[in-house]
């Protein structure tokens, strides 16, 4: 991380934010300060351009139109895979997730150039949405505990040979496709379809992103107890038969 601010970009809070996935940027602005970190936080909107220099980036779910809308614009603007180029950290969720594939159908049903950040691709499900909470072990090389989420969306992602699953579904349907895979990522890049919003749930993504930003191993613990009520009561949710 450069200079003595990590630098936080929230992009396009107007187009893409369902289910409070804003809550992401505040969970991550926290934990940081609760370090001791000076944080400076940058929300652009869809008619700004992408900083490039930023450190943590964050993309929110979104409805078909804002989707297709926030693609095309960032496709323009290219500031984020010029960002990524630069080793940035991107931290996507739903409809967010699917613009930094190689492509999704669109609000017009038709097949929309992604940024192709992650190599996966989306497509349409033809049977019922994927609804409801997700329980999911994330993949083992983060040492993390089981993940907790929401998601709700129509969309099917497979994963191409250099993406590697985010985690593996419990309870729910993750990327859609049956063979259990939730999420994805390349190197510095991450997408998953649960909202929650999902660093609420699961603060230890958002420690995840920090570490990665600093370049350390391990951060001066915090009081979780707030959040791990949450996640405890959520998981004990989902797990209960319907």
């Amino acid at each position: 991380m450069s200079d003595s601010s990590l630098r936080l970009v929230w992009v396009y809070p107007d187009l893409l934010s369902t289910y409070g996935d804003q809550g992401n940027a505040l969970v991550v602005e926290r934990r940081a300060r609760q370090r001791g970190l000076d944080v400076m936080r940058i929300d652009v909107r869809s008619d700004q351009p992408i900083p490039t220099s930023g450190d943590i980036y964050l993309i929110g779910g979104g409805e078909d139109r804002p989707q297709r809308l926030a693609s095309e614009r960032l496709r323009r603007d290219g500031g984020l895979n010029r960002a990524a180029e630069n080793g940035a950290i991107i931290f996507s969720v739903c409809a967010g997730y699917q613009i930094l594939g190689h492509e999704f159908i669109n609000d017009l049903g038709e097949r929309e150039p992604g940024l192709g950040l992650i190599d996966v691709v989306s497509t349409r499900g033809e049977g019922e949405r994927c609804v409801g909470d997700v329980l999911a072990d994330i993949d083992p090389r983060f040492g993390l505990p089981q993940l907790t989420g929401f998601e709700n969306h129509q969309g099917i992602t497979h994963l191409g040979p250099t993406a590697r699953p985010f985690a593996r579904t419990v309870i729910g349907r993750g990327n859609g496709t049956g063979d259990g895979t939730e999420g994805a990522y390349n190197d510095t890049v991450f997408g998953t379809y649960m909202h929650g919003p999902v660093m609420a749930r699961n603060p230890q993504i958002a420690d995840l992103l920090l570490k990665l930003a600093l370049d350390v191993n391990a951060l001066p613990p915090t009081d979780d107890r707030w959040y791990e009520a949450l996640r405890n009561e959520r998981i004990s949710s989902a797990s209960q038969p319907a």
